[in-house]
């Protein structure tokens, strides 16, 4: 049977002067009066989840720092991160999938560069969490 939780007395109170309970899909709003906030629909969820995996790999991660600012080429990115240009390709093809590096050729060379903004937000935030 699933457990059903309940907003204390001072939280009913606050949620019963936003339009009668917080509906408003705002999770921090919900937090703040006590209800559990709005689950996403369930494959946005699933492509959330798919998308942090990509993060879970050091070689991955080093590749989108050397990417932060800057473009470059898969012979450049191995250098600069100290692996091979066959693993350097590899891993691009995952971080091209997951949408968080883009590319353009450039003759016989491809270069590469984050995706967008959001990427570099991503890590930067992430490294100040765990910096903290």
């Amino acid at each position: 049977m699933p457990v059903i939780r309940t907003p204390d007395k001072e939280a009913a109170t606050k949620a019963s002067s936003h339009d009668g309970g917080c509906s408003c899909g705002n999770a921090q709003h919900a937090a703040e009066n006590g209800f559990p906030p709005t689950l996403p629909d369930e494959e946005l969820l699933y492509d959330l989840a798919d998308l942090f995996k990509v993060f879970g790999d050091t070689t991955r991660i080093k590749i989108l720092y050397a990417l932060m600012g800057t473009e470059l080429c898969v012979a450049d990115i191995a250098e600069l991160i100290g692996a091979t240009q066959s693993a350097v390709s590899h891993q691009l093809r995952t971080l091209k999938q997951a949408r968080l590096v883009k590319f353009q050729r450039d003759g016989k060379n491809v270069i590469y560069s984050l995706s967008d903004d959001h990427v570099h937000t991503m890590l930067a935030q992430g490294l100040t969490h765990i910096c903290e």
